[in-house]
C-alpha cells in the first residue's frame, strides 16, 4: 500500500488542465478535497490546450512555470485535478522534484481516512489496490531486480511480478470478503421490502447526515468536510398517523468520482438501488449547486436509479442572503424543489408531506390530450396504466396541430397536411411511483385534467 500517498499538514499546488470538453472551474472543488486530506494550498495552475500532452499532461511549457512555484512556495505535494497515467506522474515528478498526486489518490486518501466500519475499510482497500497495481512499475526502485538464489533455476522471478502476484491475491480476498457483505447487504435490504424505503443521495457535503438528524433524531456523524460519512445508516422516520418510513444515509457524490470506488462502494448505494422514493439533496449555497445537481443524475444513472421516484431538496437555504432569489434560479433546473434548512428545521414539514403522498402511493386518475404519433409514449401507457377510454380528436382542431403547424412554418418545413386523427384524449389511472418516469415523454402529451393536484405539478413543471 502507498502510505506515501497521504498529504497531511504538507504545503500544496494545485493543477487543472482547462481541455475543450471541460467547463472551467477555479479548482474550489481540488482545494476542499485537499484541505480535507489535510494539506494546506499555497499555490494554484491552470492550462487550457486542446489535448492532453502524452508525456507531461500539460505542455512542457507550463511544467516548468509548476517547477518555479514549487520552489518558491517550498511546496511538498503537487495535486492534478485530473487523472494522470503512470508515466506522466514519474516525467513530472522528475521535473518539479516533488510528489504529484492526481484527484483518484486525494479521494482514496479521504476515504481511507474516514473508514469506520471493516465494510468501508474493506471497499477502501480494495478500490486503492485496483487504482495501484497498474501503477506498480513506478512506485518502487528495486521492481526490476531479479530474485533468485539457491534452490532456484534460471533468472527467477522480477520483483514486480512478485509484486503484482501478491497484489492479485490480496484483490481476490477482498472481493471474497465484500461478496460475501454484498449479500448479507441483500439480505437486510430484501427484508425491508414490506416496509417503505427512502434513501438521502446528493453531493458530499450537501448536508444530508444533518438532514437526517432532522428528520429522525438520530445522532448521526455531521462534520463540515467532503465525504465525512461513507457508512450506510438506516432509522425509522415518523411520518405521523402511525405511519414509518425507512430512511437511510449513503456516501456522497462527487464530480469524477473514480469508477473503482463506485464499484467497491455498491453495497452501500444498494440503498438507493432498491430504495422505493429518493430525496436528493443539494446544497444550495453553493455556488456550483446546479454543476453538483448534475453530478448526481449522472451517478444516479449509472447506478439504473435516475428514473425512480426522486424529491429535490435545496438545503442551506438559512446561509444564503437571497433564498428567494437563488431558489428559482434553481428551480428552473428541478421545478418541484421544495426549500428546507436541516440546521433550523425549516421546509421540513413540506417535505414530510410531500414524502407522505409518495407513501400512500394512490392511484391517480389522469386525463391526458396525447400526440398518436408518439409511439413510446403509448407504449408506456399500455404497460403501466390502465386505460378507461380513448376519444380520437380532428387534429385540424388541436391545440397540438397548431404547435405543430407554426414550428413547421417557421422552420419553412411545412410541406403537406398533418394526417387526421393525429390527437387522441385517453382517460387512465396510474400508479404514483410511474409518475417520475412519465414526465420524460412531457413533450408528447398535455394533462386535461387529474384527479390529484400534486400529480399536475409533477407532470407539468417541465413544460
Amino acid at each position: 500500500m502507498r502510505k506515501e500517498l497521504t498529504v497531511r499538514m504538507e504545503r500544496a499546488v494545485l493543477v487543472a488542465l482547462i481541455l475543450p470538453d471541460r467547463e472551467f472551474d477555479d479548482l474550489a472543488e481540488l482545494e476542499a478535497l485537499t484541505e480535507t486530506a489535510g494539506a494546506k494550498v499555497v499555490a494554484k495552475l491552470s492550462q487550457k490546450r486542446p489535448q492532453i500532452d502524452s508525456g507531461f499532461y500539460m505542455g512542457r511549457g507550463k511544467i516548468g512555470e509548476l517547477a518555479n512555484l514549487v520552489k518558491k512556495h517550498s511546496a511538498q505535494v503537487v495535486i492534478f485535478d485530473n487523472d494522470l497515467s503512470p508515466g506522466q506522474i514519474k516525467n513530472i515528478e522528475k521535473t518539479v522534484e516533488c510528489k504529484v498526486l492526481d484527484r483518484s489518490e486525494v479521494i482514496l486518501d479521504i476515504f481511507a481516512t474516514h473508514a469506520r466500519s471493516k465494510e468501508a475499510r474493506l471497499q477502501v482497500e480494495l478500490a486503492q489496490l485496483q487504482y495501484t497495481y497498474p501503477r506498480l512499475t513506478h512506485l518502487w526502485g528495486h521492481l526490476e531486480r531479479i530474485a533468485g538464489g539457491i534452490g532456484t533455476r534460471g533468472p527467477g522471478e522480477k520483483q514486480l511480478e512478485v509484486d503484482r502476484r501478491i497484489v492479485r491475491k490480496k484483490i481476490d480476498s477482498l472481493k471474497r470478503d465484500l461478496k460475501e457483505i454484498d449479500e448479507r447487504k441483500l439480505r437486510e435490504v430484501a427484508s425491508r421490502k414490506d416496509q417503505f424505503t427512502i434513501c438521502l443521495v446528493g453531493y458530499t457535503n450537501a448536508g444530508k447526515s444533518t438532514l437526517m438528524n432532522a428528520l429522525t433524531g438520530a445522532d448521526v456523524y455531521v462534520e463540515d468536510k467532503l465525504f465525512a460519512t461513507l457508512d450506510t445508516r438506516t432509522r425509522k422516520w415518523p411520518l405521523g398517523e402511525g405511519r414509518n418510513a425507512l430512511l437511510s444515509d449513503t456516501v456522497g457524490f462527487v464530480r469524477d468520482l473514480p469508477h473503482h470506488l463506485i464499484a467497491s462502494f455498491k453495497a452501500t448505494l444498494e440503498e438507493a438501488i432498491h430504495a422505493d422514493l429518493l430525496l436528493h439533496v443539494v446544497d444550495a449555497a453553493n455556488p456550483q449547486a446546479v454543476q453538483q445537481m448534475q453530478t448526481v443524475k449522472n451517478v444516479l444513472k449509472e447506478l439504473n436509479c435516475d428514473e425512480k421516484n426522486i424529491i429535490t431538496v435545496f438545503n442551506k437555504i438559512d446561509a444564503l442572503a437571497e433564498p428567494e432569489a437563488v431558489v428559482k434560479i434553481l428551480k428552473q433546473h428541478e421545478p418541484i424543489g421544495i426549500s428546507v434548512s436541516a440546521v433550523k428545521g425549516d421546509g421540513l414539514d413540506l417535505l414530510k408531506e410531500r414524502s407522505t403522498w409518495y407513501f400512500h402511493r394512490p392511484a391517480i386518475h389522469l386525463t391526458l390530450e396525447v400526440d398518436c404519433r408518439a409511439g413510446k409514449l403509448l407504449s408506456f401507457l399500455k404497460q403501466h396504466a390502465k386505460i378507461h377510454q380513448t376519444d380520437y380528436m380532428d387534429a385540424e382542431s388541436s391545440t397540438q396541430k397548431r404547435r405543430d403547424r407554426e414550428g413547421a412554418e417557421k422552420a419553412g418545413m411545412l410541406t403537406e397536411e398533418l394526417p387526421p386523427n393525429a390527437i387522441a384524449r385517453i382517460e387512465l389511472t396510474l400508479a404514483s411511483h410511474w409518475l417520475g418516469p412519465l414526465r420524460q415523454f412531457t413533450n408528447d402529451f398535455k394533462v386535461l385534467n387529474s384527479s390529484d393536484q400534486h400529480a399536475i405539478e409533477e407532470l407539468t413543471a417541465n413544460l
